[in-house]
């Protein structure tokens, strides 16, 4: 059996991508260094969220955030979203670029902060007009329902892969009843609301167990973006659900 190397270059293993292997054979060192990688890349992807999100919020006009989502031009920025998300997920599995696999991680990112800005502002007025508090407690709830669950893959070493085939299902009904409401004009209310925390949470499982068990040890960039839109979808629907709360 052969050694484990003392310390883990990724760009060695980027440079020649025979010698990347799956996580989950790899050595102590070169896991250690993956998910140390993993993890610091997806709190960059944050960071840079929370800030250009607060940018855009407090730069673009009003006019434009309600026109987002006013009649069917939300069904349009779903679409377009949906198809940037596509993009920015192939370009991160880059296997010949790591410049490449950046630059999907950043689309990604910049895709999201946009998507989230009438959500947020909308947020963010009501606070402002009912003097309440939405966003922060709604962060701090994505962060400990996050933390629960990346400690229960990460501690018990579980394989979620079993949950590949029924959240693809839950997400192309989630996205028909989503679609649905806003071409008929109903609210999805807060059961459905709920449910999309839920399904939020068994996707942080299946792509955390992922990324202990199927990224190759060259793949923290895309890992990191799987991660990164498993906690985007789950913030999205805590705030939600915060909101409606605070309405009641």
């Amino acid at each position: 059996m052969s050694q484990a190397p003392q310390s883990y270059d990724p760009q060695q293993y980027y440079a020649s991508p025979q010698a990347a292997m799956p996580v989950a054979h790899s050595g102590v060192a070169e896991r250690a260094a993956f998910l140390r990688l993993t993890y610091l890349h997806l709190a960059g992807a944050i960071a840079a969220f929370v800030g250009l999100l607060a940018l855009l919020v407090n730069v673009v006009p009003p006019q434009m955030v309600i026109g987002m989502v006013s009649g069917y031009n939300w069904l349009i920025v779903l679409g377009a979203f949906m198809l940037v998300s596509w993009i920015a997920d192939r370009w991160a599995h880059s296997a010949t670029s790591l410049g490449l696999q950046y630059a999907g991680l950043a689309l990604y990112v910049v895709a999201e902060a946009v998507i989230f800005t009438p959500l947020v502002y909308l947020a963010y007025v009501m606070e402002q007009t009912h003097e309440l508090s939405i966003i922060a407690p709604a962060a701090l709830i994505t962060l400990f329902i996050f933390g629960g669950l990346t400690a229960i893959v990460m501690l018990t070493g579980a394989d979620f892969s079993f949950l590949r085939g029924i959240l693809y299902l839950a997400g192309l009904v989630a996205l028909g009843v989503i679609v649905a409401s806003i071409l008929f004009g109903f609210n999805l209310g807060t059961l459905f609301t709920v449910l999309m925390i839920a399904l939020a949470a068994g996707y942080i499982l299946y792509h955390t167990s992922a990324v202990l068990h199927d990224y190759r040890t060259d793949q923290y960039v895309a890992a990191s973006l799987s991660l990164f839109a498993s906690v985007a979808i789950l913030f999205w629907y805590v705030l939600r659900l915060v909101m409606e709360l605070q309405r009641d």
